[in-house]
Formats: structure tokens, C-alpha cells, sequence
């Protein structure tokens, strides 16, 4: 029962800090050209949501972070199956829950949440050996989203490895499939994108996570037990590191399968940890602790990060500037009764159209002055800070 109620208690967090998310953010333009141009179940999935509750940020996102909680509640039944301790499973499911980058793919219109979903659906299914169910949620797969591809090849070394020659037949059919359709780009020259691979990773765990995932990858090649998430993420890792030394790849054709870790972490470091006696625990207990803290700081500001705006020199450097403004922009022409505006920024017109602020009328909406009289100024201030101004002229 206490059991239960700590996981109650971080779905109720978690689902407080998304709402307060879907908030404070306004839609990318990425995100806007899915939701008007899309034609893939993410698309379908924010359609279909804001088609039911309005046309609002919340229920744009609303069905990304119901799969986000509906992943958590997976991964802590997959870590019921080889975590022992109560202590562990909660410790792993609250580490992923809090991850940076599961909540930041957890409240975007974008493909990783539900990749992640779906990865975590089949690995509980075939690890409770319901392996109908879990072969057609594969199949289903190859119609989500191409970077299952990566899926398909974890999955078709790990069958390799454990000679389970259903899996392996159906993995290989199932990529080549993926090829077919979708295709994956290998070419490229060189371009040292390996380190910036390496910092989206940090930044989807937070530096420290990142450092002792690699090492609990490499503590389970040479020493221990490896099972299907380990060859999942593992694979997924290394193929990821390997094409990035030729070419700046889409890390959400592969984060979602990395973070599926998480619960072998845990294992790893509570395994390493009982083994010593409690007089020898201390520098396990304080790196437990820091890692915990620069995860708490790295969540935070993934979720309150407009007052960095206010000790910004350059706030277009904001690592959140291309998911705000917009829906600022559009109250601010709202309450001049204007719902119609001419723009050049196609980008931004796209991002105010989901906002109801459609294209034309009599006004132009301008980046820079156009001339130096008879506009109307528009500033988007965060916490004091002038963020973005736009020059707004009537056309006679």
C-alpha cells in the first residue's frame, strides 16, 4: 500500500509540473506546422484533443503527457519484475519521472513521448511473456514512428544473443520494412557532431545521470545479467554515437530508447551499494546525493526557466526562446481587438494562427520598423526583461 501512494504521489508531481508546463510555454513553430500540416498519429493525437477541450495550449498537449504518466505506471511494472526492493522500484521510477528531457518530450507535440510509450508497452508485454500481444504492439510500431528502426536492431541483436528465433525473425522483417518506408540517412562527412550528441544526452538526463549511465552500460557488458533493456538502450546508445560522427543526428530517433535504463541504474548502484558495509557507503551516499540534486536543479529549469530571461544580455540565447512569445504576442493583439494581421515571418504567423490570429487585414505586424512613425511598439517582457519587439502599422 505505501508502495502505491509514493507512486500515486509522483504521477500527482509529475502531472502538477506538466500542467504548469503546458502553461507557461507557447507552440513552436515545428509544433504548429505538425498540428496544421501533420499527417502521422501525433498530429491526429493534438487534433483530435484540442477538437474536443479548444484550441489551447493544455489540450495540445494533454494527450503527450497522458502517455507520459501512462509510461511511468509502465516502467514501474517492468521494474517490479527484476527490482526486489520497494525502495528501488520507487527510486527508479521517480528518476525517470523527473528526467529533463522524458518531460520535455512529454509536454512538446513530438513523436519521443509516444516512441517511448510504445517501446515501454512492448518491453513489459514480452517480458511477462504475452508474446501475441507483444509481437503485434512490434508490428503496430513500424506504422508510429521510422525510428523504430534502432528498435528493431537492439531487438534483433538481443534475439541474436538469446537465440529466440521468433524475435529475431520477426525483428529482421520488421526493419526491413522500416528501411523500405521510411528509409535512414547514413551519409554525410565528417563534422565532430559526437560531442553534441554527447551534450543532448547530458541534457536529457542531467550531466551527472548521464556520466553513470554510461558507466552502469559498460559495469553490465563486462560483469553482469543482460537483459532487454540493457541491449535496448545499449545498442541504441552506440548506434547513435557511431552515426554522429558523420552526421547531426535527431537525438529523438534515439533518446526514447536510452532512457528506458533507467530501472538497471537503480539496480546497478543499490547492488554496489549493499555489498559494503555501512561504514564504507558514504561515497555512494553522497554521489547518490549530488546526482539526485543536479537532477532536481536540471528539472526545474526545464519547467522555470523565464526568470533566466532577466539576467540574459542576449535573451534570443535562451535555450526556451523558440517556445515563447507567441501566445504572449497574440494577447497582446487580442486586446487591441485585432484578430487578423499581416506578418512576414512565416514561421511566427504560423505559431499565431493556432492562437486564433489569422493572416491579413489591416494591420502588418513587423520585426523592425518600417518607418519611424505611426506604428504602435509591442514588447513581450518576461520578469522585467524586454524579450522581443514587434512594430504594429495600420495600412490606410
Amino acid at each position: 500500500m505505501r508502495e502505491r501512494l509514493f507512486l500515486l504521489l509522483i504521477l500527482l508531481i509529475s502531472s502538477a509540473l506538466l500542467t504548469y508546463g503546458s502553461q507557461s510555454i507557447s507552440i513552436s513553430y515545428d509544433e504548429a506546422y505538425t498540428f496544421f500540416n501533420g499527417n502521422d498519429l501525433v498530429h491526429y493525437l493534438a487534433v483530435y484533443s484540442t477538437q474536443l477541450l479548444g484550441q489551447n495550449d493544455f489540450a495540445l498537449r494533454l494527450p503527450f503527457i497522458l502517455l507520459h504518466l501512462t509510461s511511468i505506471i509502465l516502467l514501474y511494472k517492468i521494474g517490479k519484475l527484476f527490482l526486489k526492493k520497494r525502495i528501488d522500484r520507487i527510486v527508479s521510477v521517480a528518476i525517470y519521472a523527473f528526467l529533463p528531457g522524458v518531460n520535455g518530450v512529454a509536454l512538446l507535440v513530438n513523436s519521443g513521448i509516444v516512441v517511448i510509450f510504445f517501446s515501454l508497452l512492448f518491453t513489459y508485454l514480452y517480458l511477462r511473456e504475452w508474446k501475441v500481444a507483444s509481437h503485434i504492439v512490434l508490428i503496430a510500431c513500424l506504422f508510429v514512428d521510422n525510428s523504430f528502426a534502432i528498435f528493431y536492431i537492439a531487438l534483433f541483436v538481443y534475439a541474436l544473443m538469446k537465440r529466440k528465433t521468433d524475435l529475431l525473425i520477426l525483428t529482421l522483417i520488421l526493419f526491413s520494412a522500416s528501411m523500405y518506408l521510411y528509409g535512414f540517412d547514413t551519409g554525410g562527412k565528417p563534422r565532430g557532431y559526437f560531442i553534441d550528441t554527447l551534450g543532448v544526452y547530458a541534457i536529457v538526463f542531467s550531466p551527472l545521470l548521464f556520466l553513470y549511465f554510461v558507466y552502469a552500460m559498460y559495469r553490465i557488458l563486462i560483469k553482469e545479467e543482460k537483459n532487454l533493456l540493457w541491449y535496448i538502450s545499449f545498442f541504441s546508445l552506440v548506434v547513435s554515437l557511431l552515426l554522429s560522427l558523420r552526421q547531426k543526428l535527431l537525438l529523438e530517433d534515439f533518446a526514447p530508447f536510452v532512457v528506458l535504463s533507467v530501472p538497471l541504474m537503480v539496480k546497478v548502484f543499490f547492488n554496489s551499494y549493499r555489498v559494503r558495509l555501512p561504514a564504507f557507503r558514504k561515497l555512494h551516499t553522497f554521489f547518490f546525493i549530488l546526482v539526485l540534486i543536479t537532477l532536481f536543479i536540471n528539472t526545474m529549469l526545464s519547467f522555470f526557466n523565464k526568470p533566466l530571461y532577466a539576467f540574459m544580455n542576449e535573451p534570443s540565447k535562451h535555450f526556451a526562446i523558440n517556445y515563447n512569445i507567441a501566445k504572449e504576442l497574440a494577447h497582446e493583439l487580442k486586446a487591441r481587438d485585432i484578430h487578423k494581421v499581416i506578418i512576414k515571418d512565416d514561421k511566427m504567423a504560423l505559431r499565431l494562427k493556432f492562437y486564433n490570429i489569422e493572416g491579413g487585414g489591416a494591420y502588418k505586424l513587423m520585426n523592425q520598423k518600417e518607418i519611424e512613425e505611426g506604428f504602435e511598439q509591442i514588447n513581450i517582457v518576461y520578469y522585467g526583461k524586454t524579450v522581443r519587439t514587434f512594430y504594429l502599422y495600420r495600412i490606410n
